[in-house]
């Protein structure tokens, strides 16, 4: 009898093609449980780590905005977020890493940066543990994850990148505090920008501000919520007339430094500057701290985000996709043996994600 096998398409080094790759189903350690991958989109950071942009490992499945249905659990089972039993059949989501709860950062309140820290489609394969992305037909899910599972309110398109731009965003504006009344600005209106610019609206900001250096985003961020928008060179003289005055939440997905340092100087008294978007190679910022201190301002940084974030990130998008068009934010589908072509058209930039279909 011939053992079940799942497909994946390999990634082996910067700007060399995917490998078409069998690979033996694992055999699961308690916690654990294996998915079969429904739909998963290209995310950014993916596309830098193909085209040399940004240093990953090779040998690896690339891919960590991916949901799919339990097929395996490992004997004594596994509980999902709120603790309650998964079962095979059930669609899920789950956080992009795995970590331990008991490890000191994560009682520190920071998972996402736990000793011995898995990031799904990130590591390199081994023999214990090769199914670990998006851009294959299963993926292991080792103990630690935190899972959810999804509504069947959403749809593939919507639901896959919660677990990486949503949760993220969910994490920026838990950092920023309450929005209630607030002047909000969006700096960069990319996947996390649209989804910054809804999610701020939802929470409650008086006035939402989208920033970019092209127009037909700027144009598209008012479908999220966007009240008003400025291009990057009409920044400081339009942000600042009347009657809307000062901004009191910044929250910067460009990780441009020169944006950044602008950004800073439109906050009003007690403002929070939340950055999400420096997350490769760069200059240092040029920061005044007697301005900082004058002012009451906060600078604060979050890479990836902790698991409340993601059930945060699922009930605003249950609700929030009757109001915004995050469907089509996938703007072309592709079959996972097509993974080159699908890595071609993302890294065009004509489309905020592009999906898989493994």
């Amino acid at each position: 009898m011939t053992a079940p096998t799942a497909k994946a398409m390999v990634f082996i080094d910067a700007n060399t093609p995917f490998s078409p790759t069998i690979i033996d189903l694992p055999q699961l350690k308690e916690g654990e449980l294996l998915v079969r991958n429904h739909y998963a989109t290209i995310c950014a950071s993916d596309l830098h780590t193909f085209y040399g942009r940004r240093k990953s490992c090779g040998h690896s499945i690339l891919g960590h905005e991916i949901i799919g249905t339990i097929t395996a659990l490992a004997g004594k089972g596994v509980l999902d977020y709120f603790g309650n039993p998964l079962k095979k059949g059930d669609k899920i989501t789950w956080s992009v890493y795995a970590y331990d709860p008991q490890s000191p950062t994560s009682r520190k309140g920071f998972p996402q940066k736990s000793e011995a820290l898995y990031k799904y489609g990130h590591e390199q394969m081994n023999e214990a543990y090769k199914l670990n992305g998006g851009f294959s037909s299963h993926c292991h899910l080792r103990e630690g994850t935190t899972i959810f599972k999804l509504p069947y309110s959403l749809t593939e398109k919507e639901a896959a990148p919660l677990n990486c731009t949503h949760a993220t965003i969910a994490g920026a504006l838990r950092l920023a505090g309450n929005l209630k009344g607030k002047n909000v600005l969006v700096n960069g209106v990319g996947m996390l920008g649209l989804s910054a610019c809804a999610m701020a609206k939802e929470k409650g900001a008086a006035q939402v501000w989208a920033q970019d250096l092209h127009p037909d985003k700027l144009a598209f961020s008012k479908s999220f919520g966007a009240d008003h928008t400025i291009l990057f060179k009409d920044l400081e003289s339009k942000i600042l007339t009347k009657p809307y005055g000062k901004i009191d939440i910044i929250i910067e997905t460009s990780g441009v430094p020169e944006a950044m340092e602008k950004c800073i100087q439109l906050l009003g008294i007690g403002g929070t500057m939340i950055l999400v978007g420096a997350v490769f190679p760069q200059r240092d910022l040029l920061v005044n701290a007697e301005h900082l201190v004058r002012n009451l301002l906060t600078i604060k940084g979050l890479h990836n985000y902790i698991p409340q974030d993601l059930a945060s990130a699922i009930d605003f998008l249950s609700t929030a996709k009757r109001k915004y068009p995050f469907e089509s934010l996938v703007g072309k589908e592709f079959a996972l043996e097509e993974l080159d072509s699908a890595f071609e058209a993302g890294n065009e930039g004509r489309y905020y994600r592009v999906g898989i279909k493994p």
